[in-house]
């Protein structure tokens, strides 16, 4: 339907948004296999960076995505589902819709209105390069003049954060607070106020930004740690957060399916992501020089989470270190991050991280100050070049698509036991 065709280009300009990647006519391969990655992380779906290609219009394909890729588009907007995004569409503020035709005037008239017409237009496109050639770009704004300060209250998720600004000197009402990269997180405030909080629901690395007009004048680093380790399953809006003696056991972290029927979660036709974080629980370590090694298995196959994705996250103060896994098919739907670049599967041979699930996978990856090393069963699975910045490590975390379960995990530096699970 047409309409469907409307509310499409509307959902991909919310996203677009939301990535602040400049405009998607820029983009590039890399961003698309990025976009794939953020929409798995997000919503547990993995959209193939072919699929997003298209649906972005670099692939000519006359068809509507499915009702599954649709859905998927919209949680990663930020609605529950593409039912609620298509009716929050009635109320909100669309862009106008292209002028229409002028109603035919009676053959009476006098008037020549094709030449009145093209005269007012040469009139308005006059004053619109007057406008433009006098205009003057804003100017950049003092940022010494303004304070941006946050404290989170607890050591728990959900987890409220007491921002505290001063924006008195800013020439507009246009004052806004950035959770984080995400700008649907981003609230207008008081222009002449000090005091904001807002409130996080996963754990995590963010950067948290104070906002004049369209500059960010102050912007500082915020952790949002976990009490220990964090299980939840990602659904949307809220995730639902799993009680220790839900998924920590002895000698492992697992989630039963049982566990998550119970819980009215459905297992299909879209399986639900499952994780497992710890952040903020020990000192950080330099990425330059680490070492970090754990045994994973994916324990759900069934019907959509066939190919059994799962990934192991380690979170830095920059781009995380992500090692992907999934069953030795569905390689070409792995999407690596080292720190410094997104490695997508449909350029990469990612083949080692194709795995067995039947049994346990031990995954490790090290540095040794001048490159990372992905080791899958003790095989050399990937290696790169590390970051030139300083980039330490401040946490981790486990994803699966279904459920899986988690033992024996280490982090080291300089040969020292600085983490230990399991």
């Amino acid at each position: 339907m047409l309409s469907d065709s409307t509310d499409l280009l509307r959902c991909k300009q919310l996203i677009e948004q939301k990535l602040d990647w400049g405009a998607s006519e820029s983009w590039i391969s890399a961003d698309f296999d990025n976009l794939q990655q953020r929409i798995l992380d997000e919503t547990g779906v993995s959209l193939s960076a072919s699929t997003l290609r298209r649906i972005w219009g670099r692939v000519d394909y006359q068809h509507l995505p499915s009702n599954t890729t649709l859905n998927t588009l919209a949680q990663f907007a930020g609605y529950s589902d593409w039912r609620a995004f298509i009716k929050s569409q009635a109320t909100s503020d669309l862009p106008p819709d292209p002028v229409g035709q002028l109603p035919v005037l009676p053959a009476k008239s006098s008037i020549n209105w094709v030449k009145l017409s093209w005269i007012a237009g040469l009139v308005l496109l006059i004053a619109l390069i007057g406008i433009v050639a006098f205009e003057q770009k804003p100017s950049q704004l003092n940022v010494n003049q303004y304070s941006f300060s946050s404290k989170p209250l607890t050591r728990g998720i959900p987890n409220s954060v007491i921002f505290t600004y001063n924006s008195s000197a800013s020439p507009t009402d246009s004052v806004y607070i950035q959770q984080s990269w995400d700008p649907r997180l981003q609230t207008l405030v008081d222009k002449d106020g000090q005091t904001h909080t807002s409130i996080y629901y996963e754990p995590g690395y963010y950067r948290a930004k104070l906002i004049i007009g369209k500059q960010v004048v102050k912007e500082h680093s915020l952790i949002i740690p976990t009490n220990g380790w964090l299980g939840c399953i990602a659904t949307k809006p809220i995730p639902v957060y799993l009680k220790p003696s839900e998924f920590i056991g002895p000698d492992m972290m697992k989630l039963p399916v049982a566990d998550i029927q119970q819980k009215n979660v459905a297992l299909q036709p879209q399986p639900p992501l499952v994780k497992y974080v710890n952040v903020g629980n020990f000192d950080p370590i330099a990425l330059a020089d680490f070492s970090f090694t754990s045994d994973v298995k994916n324990e759900y196959g069934e019907g959509a989470a066939a190919c059994q994705l799962a990934w192991i996250v380690l979170i830095t103060n920059d781009m995380p270190v992500t090692m992907p896994l999934s069953a030795k098919g569905c390689v070409s739907e792995l999407t690596l991050l080292d720190g410094t670049n997104t490695i997508s599967g449909k350029k990469t041979d990612l083949s080692r991280f194709g795995v067995d699930f039947s049994k346990w996978v031990h995954v490790s990856c090290k540095s040794d100050g001048h490159k990372l090393y992905y080791h899958i069963n003790g095989e050399l699975a990937y290696e790169a070049t590390l970051p030139q910045k300083k980039v330490s490590i401040v946490g981790v975390a486990y994803g699966f698509l279904g459920t899986g379960a988690v033992k024996d995990i280490k982090l080291q530096t300089r040969n020292k036991l600085v983490f230990q699970a399991f």
